[in-house]
């Protein structure tokens, strides 16, 4: 029988807002560090790190002899995230580490429109329909850039909408796990089929379009890299999966949209990037329809408890 899964605490909100921090700044370490390492290459880098880590995790603690029930899913899985790592990777040649934060965390809306259709038992309720329109909305007032069309920064439009595709194929890939026997493998199997699949298909990626030669093996490129396989893509995400068996999920949810506040501060910090009026006003929505979307029941509990219903 499982754990039975609790509230959230006082450690699990600080282990999450270290894990929000991590994610973060990722955005920013791979613009950072784009002068010295192609964007693709950083994310198949990481990948192909991360996946001999968790092939190794698997060695140990057994999961193998799921793969020929599961590979079918694995490869959609795998093929899905490393497409979104693709669209990471080319938007943020154009577009700034803050709008890529915010809009890849769209996944969830994404996440929900797919298994709305797919699964009987997750249907939206009119919140969660009411946070889908919010975001979308916010998703608009970010993109407009301006009062005048004269002013749109195409090529920031460009990976402003990579962004949201990026953030489109994460969710679908969520949707996948849900709606597959990926969704009763062991996390390091479906984990790993993530990884290596996004790995090769990244890796081929950068060797056809020629990116493949764009590496300086700086200290600022070599970072970057191992940061984002070791920490990143290995720890962070079986801490999060170890989370997510021990506390509730919504409430767990409602701390994550603390990683595109922390993402949009960095790029500002440390890039110096500016923000315009419509991005946070934009961005603002983006985070209050999400929450809608993702911590439904923990709103709804809230709301009754605040009203002295049951």
């Amino acid at each position: 029988m499982s754990a039975e899964r609790r509230n959230a605490d006082g450690f699990a909100l600080q282990v999450m807002i270290g894990l929000c921090l991590i994610w973060g700044v990722q955005q920013v370490l791979i613009k950072w560090a784009a002068a010295d390492i192609a964007p693709v290459m950083q994310a198949a880098g990481r990948s192909g790190i991360s996946a001999l880590l968790v092939g190794l995790l698997i060695c140990w603690k057994g999961g193998w002899d799921q793969v020929g029930s599961t590979w079918r899913g694995g490869l959609l899985a795998g093929a899905l995230f490393g497409l979104e790592f693709l669209f990471i990777a080319e938007g943020l040649q154009l577009t700034t580490a803050a709008h890529m934060s915010v809009f890849l965390y769209t996944a969830p809306i994404f996440t929900a429109l797919g298994v709305h259709f797919l699964l009987a038992s997750e249907r939206l309720r009119p919140l969660q329909w009411l946070g889908i329109l919010l975001a979308f909305i916010g998703i608009a007032i970010a993109f407009a850039g301006g009062v005048s069309w004269d002013n749109l920064d195409r090529r920031m439009l460009l990976g402003d909408a990579f962004g949201v595709l990026a953030g489109a194929c994460w969710g679908a890939t969520t949707v996948v796990v849900r709606a597959s026997r990926l969704s009763e493998a062991p996390v390091t199997l479906t984990l790993f089929y993530q990884l290596m699949v996004g790995f090769i298909g990244l890796l081929l990626i950068a060797l056809f379009s020629g990116q493949i030669t764009h590496v300086s093996l700086t200290t600022v490129a070599v970072a970057s890299v191992l940061f984002q396989g070791l920490v990143v893509s290995f720890f962070s995400y079986l801490v999060w999966f170890w989370l997510l068996r021990r506390y509730l999920a919504a409430n767990l949810a409602v701390f994550s949209f603390m990683t595109p506040l922390f993402g949009v501060t960095f790029g500002v910090l440390l890039l110096g990037e500016a923000l315009s009026l419509n991005f946070v006003i934009g961005a603002v929505l983006v985070l209050l329809g999400i929450t809608f979307v993702s911590a439904e029941q923990w709103l709804r509990r809230r709301l009754r408890k605040a009203l002295g219903q049951r």
